[in-house]
C-alpha cells in the first residue's frame, strides 16, 4: 500500500458530469484569467454558492454576459488544447527520434528496417550528392524530422545500398516508406513530383496526400489562439 506522502495520478474524469467538473475546475485554476473576472466566473459556475437565490433574482448585464462568453471561448480552446496534449501523452507509444540517421552501408540499411519498432515509421532517403534535389530534400527532412519524432528519418547513398544499378541517378531523389517491415511507399524521382524549388512543408503535404504521416506532435502545433485558428 502507497503512504500518504506517495503522490497521487489523478484520476480521469468521464462522461458528461466528470467533464463538467474537469471543465469548472479548468476555468477556476486558469491563471491568465484576471482576479475581477475569475471571481465573476467562479460565481457564475460554482453550483454551490449560497447566493444563487440572489443571481437568479436579477439580470445579467450586457457586459456581465459579454464577458463571460469572452472568457468561456478562451478557456474552452485551453481546455481542449490540455485535453489533446494529455491524450497524446497516453496514446503515444514507441521510441522518439529527433534527426535524421545517416546509414552507410547495405547492412544498416535492412537492419533499420527489420529492427525498428512494429509501430515506428521510417522514411528512408535515397540519395547522390550530385544529382539536382538530393540536397534540398536531405534539408526538407532534417526539418520534418523534428516536427515528426515518431517517424525514424534515415538516409543513404545509393552507392552504399548495394542496389547502385536499381538506384540510378534517373530515379534519385528516392524515398521509401516502411512500417513494421513492409513497403508502404516507393517514390522515385521526387523532384517530378514537386516544383523546381521545394519545402519541407511541399514533403509534408506529398506524403500527408498519401496517407503516410501520423498527426504532428502537439508541442510542435502553434497556439491555436495566437495563430488566431478558430476552434470550432
Amino acid at each position: 500500500m502507497s503512504s500518504p506522502d506517495e503522490d497521487e495520478v489523478p484520476a480521469i474524469q468521464t462522461g458528461p458530469k466528470g467533464v463538467i467538473n474537469d471543465w469548472r475546475k479548468f476555468k477556476s485554476e486558469d491563471q491568465d484569467t484576471p482576479p475581477s473576472k475569475k471571481e465573476l466566473l467562479r460565481q457564475m459556475s460554482n453550483p454551490q454558492s449560497d447566493d444563487i437565490p440572489d443571481r437568479l433574482n436579477r439580470k445579467m448585464s450586457v457586459q456581465e454576459y459579454e464577458m463571460i462568453a469572452e472568457e468561456d471561448e478562451k478557456c474552452l480552446r485551453k481546455y481542449r488544447q490540455q485535453c489533446m496534449k494529455e491524450m497524446h501523452e497516453r496514446l503515444s507509444f514507441g521510441p522518439k527520434f529527433d534527426s535524421v540517421v545517416e546509414l552507410d552501408s547495405a547492412e544498416a540499411f535492412l537492419e533499420v528496417i527489420e529492427k525498428a519498432h512494429r509501430l515506428t515509421l521510417v522514411i528512408v532517403h535515397i540519395y547522390e550528392d550530385r544529382v539536382k534535389g538530393c540536397e534540398a530534400l536531405n534539408s526538407c527532412l532534417d526539418c520534418l524530422a523534428t516536427e515528426y519524432p515518431s517517424i525514424k528519418f534515415c538516409r543513404i547513398q545509393a552507392a552504399a545500398t548495394g542496389a547502385g544499378e536499381r538506384f540510378s541517378d534517373n530515379v534519385l531523389p528516392t524515398i521509401l516508406v516502411y512500417k513494421a517491415g513492409e513497403l508502404l511507399g516507393n517514390f522515385l524521382s521526387m523532384t517530378q513530383h514537386l516544383s523546381e524549388e521545394f519545402f519541407a512543408t511541399d514533403i509534408e503535404a506529398f506524403l500527408s496526400e498519401y496517407g503516410l504521416l501520423p498527426e504532428k506532435e502537439f508541442a510542435a502545433c502553434p497556439d491555436e489562439e495566437e495563430a488566431g485558428v478558430e476552434v470550432e
